[in-house]
């Protein structure tokens, strides 16, 4: 019959004698455990927590961009430095096209409008243009003498534009795999740029510390943005406002600003980054903007009043953003593993995305608006159930 210490038993207390002594055994200090120990095994089984409820583990390196096809929700393409491109889909592990032919990293990948292309850019200076429904390469792009640094597509047309560590900018036809033009005049690599939503201008970042705004049908350069009221280092990334008034630059400097593509005019600057702005994106609901930087911050802007409505601390840099379709949450990738969501209204983190084990590179969002797929230096992409967020 088992008792208790509470029973009402008396209990003598038992001394040993030397007599009683069978062995003696040396233990080492450093073989017996301690709490700091068990608290470290505790924290990394807390870090294995993986939230995604997909993983893509095709490439065998690090991975650095990811686009959703915008047609279709389970379509996602991928490119890494392991020279490779991939399309996949959400859900269907046993699926995967392999983007093959590039002879260095893949650094863009970018969907047509209609979703029946995907590009590659790579920093062989190639792009591989590829048809998404039958599975083949449809034209290889080349011209640029260094890397592809990003990639677009014309907002109505099949009209490849890409930028490059040559300093050049680079147009082409997909349908007819023809060369259309180049644009010449940045002194140094050409980091960012894109299509204005209506198609008729194109705006580039470069290396240089200058915003060039650019006739795509005669090559003319409008505008030069640089100088004193601007940027003072290279610039890292460029929205522009659906209206195709205005397009937003973030630079290595901390700083942000808003210029007038119809005037070459910087019409306000927004200071609060103290490193480098690495990412940036417009509202697609609200008159608001969102930056992300090397400072540890998102910062949520008030454009109409040139004012920041909240900053968003993290816990390491924030290397890539995307609003969450029309709602007002915007997710950051970090550069501690880490894809936080965040409330624009409140500047409260609502939710943390764990999974990856090294720094996030980038964000898509699925045209449904129901998944968040992220790439990171651990060699995968992971997909996030981001529903109740719409």
């Amino acid at each position: 019959m088992s008792t208790t210490a509470n029973d009402g038993e008396d209990h003598e207390e038992v001394y040993l004698e030397e007599d009683d002594i069978i062995d003696e055994i040396n233990v080492d200090e450093e073989d017996l455990p301690d709490a700091d120990s068990d608290a470290d095994a505790d924290a990394e089984a807390f870090d294995e927590a993986d939230d995604s409820m997909h993983i893509f583990t095709g490439h065998t390196g690090e991975l650095y961009t990811v686009a959703c096809s915008p047609t279709d929700a389970q379509m996602v393409a991928t490119g890494g430095g392991d020279d490779k491109g991939f399309l996949w889909k959400i859900g269907q592990g046993d699926w995967a096209l392999e983007l093959q032919g590039h002879k260095d990293s893949v650094s863009c990948v970018a969907f047509s409008y209609d979703g029946q292309l995907v590009a590659s850019g790579g920093f062989d200076g190639v792009i591989q243009v590829w048809d998404v429904s039958l599975g083949t390469l449809k034209c290889t792009l080349d011209g640029p003498r260094a890397g592809i640094e990003w990639v677009r597509w014309h907002p109505r047309g099949h009209i490849v534009l890409a930028g490059s560590e040559d300093s050049t900018v680079w147009m082409w036809n997909a349908d007819r795999c023809a060369y259309l033009m180049s644009f010449s005049g940045h002194s140094s690599s050409v980091t960012c740029g894109d299509f204005t939503p209506d198609g008729k201008t194109i705006c580039t970042g470069s290396d240089d510390a200058s915003l060039r705004i650019w006739n795509p049908k005669t090559g003319e350069n409008i505008h030069v943005v640089k100088g004193h009221f601007y940027h003072a280092d290279g610039l890292t990334c460029l929205t522009i406002s659906a209206d195709s008034s205005l397009v937003l630059t973030g630079s290595k400097d901390g700083s942000v600003h808003i210029v007038n593509i119809a005037t070459g005019k910087v019409v306000s600057s927004l200071a609060s980054h103290t490193e480098s702005v690495e990412c940036i994106a417009l509202s697609p609901s609200t008159p608001w903007a969102a930056t992300g930087g090397m400072d540890q911050k998102l910062i949520i802007w008030d454009l109409q009043h040139s004012l920041a409505r909240c900053t968003c601390e993290h816990e390491d840099g924030v290397a890539c953003l995307t609003w969450l379709g029309g709602s007002r949450y915007v997710a950051t990738g970090c550069v501690d593993g880490r894809v936080r969501i965040w409330d624009s209204l409140s500047g409260e983190c609502v939710k943390t995305l764990r999974g990856h084990t090294g720094p996030i590179q980038s964000l898509a969002v699925s045209p449904d608006g129901t998944r968040l797929v992220s790439v990171a230096l651990d060699e995968t992409a992971r997909v996030f159930e981001i529903d109740e967020f719409r």
